[in-house]
């Protein structure tokens, strides 16, 4: 049977449940004369009388009755499987590429993503730890995560963190043997774990701040990394001072691992944002990840939502 036949088929089964042309006519939107054409045409194809008139209303043959019973289950099932597909339209669904440093990873995005995963099968998400700063459009990756001071002014940042304090702590064999850091500059005289920026190259000066007073202290050691976990695991085994994000090291404090110093100077940082390209058109698995990560307290920045 011709393709086009499909819908004379379901001009059938209209008529034959309804055992009346007139509410058929009506269920399907066309008219009474239309509809009866359409059964001719469907018999003549055929070769068979499909529906035969009763005194009040009309009833499907032998042939029809067994038609009926066959094809208009196959019917509902398509059109069972064709909502199913739609509904998939509106759930979230798809890879998210997602690049991030190590302890963004770990402390901003991991948490909540263990939660919204469960929810979501249909969400996968790839992430990429890099020290370095990372041009997502170049690269490929849909969205990446830095603290708010780094991201570009052609993106859109949404606020994932609260503020992030830093620390420089050393542990107590260490600082057993060498007196505590009175003022910034006392840090020349001890042994530090230097940050390798991978961005361009440099290592990281170490910003701090008392009220109005900035200071940017270059500091000297016999380890460098590219990250942090590397930092507080050295300043744990007592090579020095580490200067890393305070929550990361708050475990470790608490046990009397690791002991802080020059706390007045410690200053606190635009927390991590989640960013992705300005023009960028998000996919519904994009915007339920962005709710997911959202800091309740929104940020202010160039562009932030």
């Amino acid at each position: 049977m011709p393709k086009e036949s499909y819908n004379d088929l379901l001009a059938f089964i209209a008529v034959a449940r309804e055992q009346s042309f007139t509410r058929a006519a009506a269920q399907l939107g066309v008219s009474q004369s239309a509809l009866s054409h359409t059964i001719r045409a469907l018999e003549a194809k055929m070769g068979i009388r499909l529906l035969t008139p009763t005194t009040r209303s009309v009833s499907p043959t032998e042939a029809g009755e067994r038609l009926l019973l066959n094809v208009a289950p196959r019917f509902e099932e398509i059109e069972a499987e064709l909502a199913a597909v739609g509904e998939l339209r509106d759930k979230p669904a798809g890879t998210i590429r997602i690049t991030a440093s190590e302890n963004a990873a770990e402390m901003a995005l991991w948490p909540r993503l263990a939660k919204l995963l469960p929810k979501h099968p249909q969400i996968k998400v790839e992430v990429t730890t890099q020290a370095r700063f990372t041009d997502i459009v170049a690269e490929r990756y849909d969205m990446g995560i830095r603290l708010g001071d780094e991201v570009a002014r052609d993106m859109t940042a949404v606020r994932i963190s609260p503020d992030m304090r830093f620390a420089i702590v050393g542990s107590p064999t260490y600082l057993a043997k060498h007196p505590a850091p009175m003022k910034p500059q006392d840090l020349a005289d001890h042994e530090c774990i230097n940050l390798r920026l991978m961005s361009h190259g440099d290592l990281y000066a170490w910003e701090l701040k008392k009220g109005r007073q900035k200071v940017n202290v270059r500091v000297e050691g016999q380890l460098v990394f590219n990250g942090t976990r590397p930092i507080l695991n050295a300043a744990l085994a007592g090579f020095g001072f580490g200067y890393v994000p305070h929550e990361v090291a708050r475990p470790c404090i608490a046990k009397g691992l690791l002991k802080q110093v020059l706390e007045d100077w410690c200053p606190t940082f635009p927390g991590y944002h989640l960013y992705y390209p300005s023009r960028r058109q998000l996919t519904r698995a994009m915007t339920v990840l962005i709710e997911a990560l959202r800091y309740p307290e929104k940020g202010t920045n160039r562009n932030h939502e």
